[in-house]
């Protein structure tokens, strides 16, 4: 599917659902590959970047128009008074009439043949900010979509919590009406009632507290994939089924090296201060180049009494210049452009150092998330056990009622690890893709 017709369906289905949807708001299932492609359409975050990009390449198309020729018109009409004539010691004045009507037509052509490589650097310059700015709205685009990732899995994390609470609520609701039944035949105190009570209450509340969570969540998620503000995402239950792959830290690291955002733009920027040296260096060469010319003036002022006629004449050849100056004026930015590069190259080994540090870190975390789930698997068994062994001895007054309370409570922080567990295995797989720069 295009992005055009995912959107389109997308919008298609946000109408079809206003009138069914509670408190305005519509509900839509999402993967995450479809918020990317959303996302890059409609993230208002994204727009500078691609703005940025597109004029980085209009300034390389300005930079290529310095080796066409330059070519100048002109065209004057003016109005010559009379002059007069004196001797050397001003004496003698006579009047010289000099016809009144003036005029001037010129046009010159002058194409670069050699300058040094400056044309060709500022041109070579120009495609390197261009590369630079595509790899800042890559880096901008990973950071977007691992925005939206952690959003995305917050919802599904909270939704799972949401489930889970909501299924302790219901059991201890079932266990407060057998209290309460029990109270009734004498065979229950009214404390153990109370017990329950101020746990079915905390769970409300905390149900509460998630319902909030998520519709804030929601609304950042929305916003920041650039969907209607009311629009409420539910994950794909399918994304805890996605294969993970078990690539050693070295291939991560590898992946890292080549496809890094911030290290390519590290390189880059190496790129540019060498290409600036060179254009320095371009500065102390002489610049030759071709020149034509055609120019008609009247009337003819430089005769006695002057000729009322046009003067017509013309001239191609070759120009040479070069600048003295620059023998002594680019020895300081000749050092400037070095330090720069120096600068750039320090950058760089820095920004490998951080990513370098990050792909382990994260690799680290990845396998830890595999081992988290495993012991949260168990966990959740045992508690699922002792909750019930618990619950059948209560029921045969073999427990106390803090007996049950612990159990519930123990049953209901197992459940929520066990969701963390299995989104913290997702989570630490796209926090890999995305420091390595394949999000």
């Amino acid at each position: 599917m295009n992005n055009h017709r995912l959107l389109t369906g997308l919008l298609a289905a946000t109408l079809m659902s206003c009138g069914s949807c509670a408190f305005g708001q519509v509900k839509q299932m999402l993967t995450l590959e479809q918020l990317f492609e959303i996302a890059e359409q409609n993230s208002a975050q994204l727009r500078p970047s691609f703005s940025a990009e597109e004029e980085a390449r209009h300034e390389t198309e300005v930079a290529k128009t310095s080796r066409l020729p330059d070519i100048k018109a002109s065209l004057s009409l003016s109005y010559i008074g009379d002059g007069f004539i004196t001797r050397r010691d001003f004496s003698g004045y006579e009047k010289a009439p000099i016809p009144h009507f003036g005029n001037g037509i010129s046009v010159n052509v002058s194409q670069p043949i050699y300058t040094g490589g400056a044309i060709t650097r500022s041109i070579e310059l120009a495609e390197l900010k261009t590369t630079a700015a595509r790899y800042a709205t890559d880096f901008q685009r990973d950071n977007i979509r691992f925005r939206l990732t952690g959003f995305y899995l917050d919802i599904y994390k909270y939704n799972n919590l949401r489930d889970v609470v909501v299924g302790n609520i219901g059991q201890a609701q079932k266990v407060l009406d057998e209290m309460h039944a029990r109270f009734e035949q004498g065979t229950a105190l009214q404390n153990d009632i109370t017990r329950y009570e101020l746990l079915l209450s905390n769970l409300s509340l905390q149900l509460v507290r998630i319902d909030n969570t998520l519709r804030i969540m929601n609304r950042n998620l929305s916003i920041t994939a650039g969907l209607p503000e009311d629009m409420e995402i539910v994950p794909d239950s399918a994304i805890l089924l996605k294969s993970l792959p078990e690539e050693t830290e070295m291939w991560w690291q590898q992946e890292a090296k080549e496809n890094s955002p911030t290290l390519k733009l590290a390189q880059n920027g190496i790129d540019i201060c060498r290409k600036a040296e060179e254009l320095v260096k371009s500065e102390r060469l002489p610049k030759i180049g071709i020149e034509a010319a055609w120019t008609m003036d009247g009337p003819i002022l430089v005769e006695v009494p002057p000729i009322n006629r046009n003067l017509s004449y013309w001239y191609v050849g070759v120009g040479l210049s070069y600048n003295i100056s620059s023998l002594y004026k680019t020895d300081k930015s000749m050092a400037k452009s070095r330090v720069s590069t120096r600068h750039a190259i320090d950058r760089l080994d820095a920004e490998l150092e951080n990513v370098s540090l990050g792909v382990r870190e994260d690799y680290i975390r990845y396998l830890e998330a595999f081992e988290e789930l495993k012991t949260r698997q168990k966990g959740v068994e045992l508690a699922d056990r002792n909750y019930r062994t618990t619950s059948t001895r209560y029921a045969a007054d073999m427990a106390l009622i803090t007996d049950m309370l612990d159990a519930a409570n123990s049953k209901l922080d197992a459940e929520q690890q066990l969701v963390n567990a299995r989104i913290n295995t997702i989570y630490y797989y796209y926090k890999l893709l995305f420091t390595s720069g394949k999000i």
